[in-house]
Parts: structure tokens; C-alpha cells; sequence
């Protein structure tokens, strides 16, 4: 075996692209070439020209008009990003009424003396419920569409169960 190694071609051993020098122009992948085929759909082999599957001509990725266009619509997204920026900062100086800290998950929390892992079942629980009434808002045409509608308001429904349960399990024993 170490003979037919020794015996080899020397071609063989070279590599089959000849190195970059001065009299050979070097061949280098444009990046702004598509990636794939607008015919077929097959991606294209690394530095082709052509698709090999089906032979078409491999399209560049973008125009000088459409890099235009990105940099006009890049400085409209900018602008726009500013703008919301700023009315953000706007609406932070604007008072809310004051009932609306009673909205805040501490108060009610503190409110209802529940744990955090109880109150949070408990939100849970009433959208198990909201999500009941919602599914009971589908008008059903057959039998069959009416039972399923049942059906899923069952399942809301005994999600609801199982969240309310589990914030009782979870709530804090009272001090007494």
C-alpha cells in the first residue's frame, strides 16, 4: 500500500485550483450574489455563476437602487424610532388619576392578602373564566358544532377550577 502512495502523480497531490499569482486572475465570491436559484428554488454552490440544477443565471442579491432605497427607509425607521422616543418621555410627565395605583400588582396583592404564586393563580383562574364566556360567544350551526363548542367551554372551565384550587393550596395561612 505504501508503494501505490509513493508511485502517485504528483498532480494528484496539488491542488485542483491553481495558486493565486499575478498572471492568474483570482475568481473571488461577490457577496452581494443571490443565495438562491429564482427559478427553482435550489441554493447555489458556493462561488457559482449558474444553478446546477436547472441551469439559470445567478442573479445579484440587490441593485444599487434597492441599497438607496434600504439607507431612505434605515433614516425613516430612525426618525420614527425618535419620534416614539420622545412621546414616551411626553406621556411620563402626564398625571394618571390617582385610582390607578390601586391597580398596582403590590396593592392588590397586599388588598386581598394573598401569596404572589396565589394571586397569580388566581388572574389565571379569571382568564380560564373569560376565556368560557368567549368560546360561548361562537354560534354553532349543527349539533356537532355546538356539542364542541360545550366542549371547549368545559375544558375553560375546568382550567378555571384547577387555577382557584391551586390558589387556595398556595395562599398564605391567615395569623389567627
Amino acid at each position: 500500500m505504501a508503494e501505490v502512495v509513493q508511485e502517485a502523480q504528483r498532480e494528484f497531490w496539488q491542488p485542483p485550483s491553481p495558486v493565486a499569482s499575478d498572471d492568474a486572475p483570482r475568481q473571488e465570491i461577490v457577496p452581494t450574489m443571490a443565495e438562491a436559484c429564482p427559478r427553482c428554488g435550489t441554493e447555489f454552490l458556493l462561488g457559482s455563476r449558474f444553478c446546477h440544477t436547472c441551469g439559470g443565471r445567478r442573479p445579484e442579491a440587490m441593485s444599487a437602487t434597492a441599497v438607496a432605497d434600504a439607507a431612505v427607509i434605515a433614516g425613516l425607521w430612525q426618525q420614527a424610532v425618535t419620534r416614539v422616543d420622545a412621546l414616551a418621555k411626553n406621556l411620563g410627565s402626564i398625571g394618571f388619576p390617582k385610582w390607578v395605583r390601586n391597580l398596582e400588582f403590590h396593592r392588590i396583592k397586599d388588598g386581598l392578602g394573598l401569596s404572589t404564586l396565589s394571586l397569580v393563580a388566581f388572574f389565571l383562574g379569571l382568564g380560564c373564566l373569560a376565556g368560557a364566556l368567549f368560546v360561548g360567544l361562537e354560534s354553532a350551526k349543527t349539533l356537532v358544532d355546538w356539542q364542541a363548542i360545550q366542549f371547549y367551554r368545559v375544558e375553560w372551565l375546568l382550567g378555571a377550577t384547577a387555577s382557584f384550587v391551586a390558589g387556595i393550596l398556595l395562599k398564605k395561612p391567615s395569623g389567627n
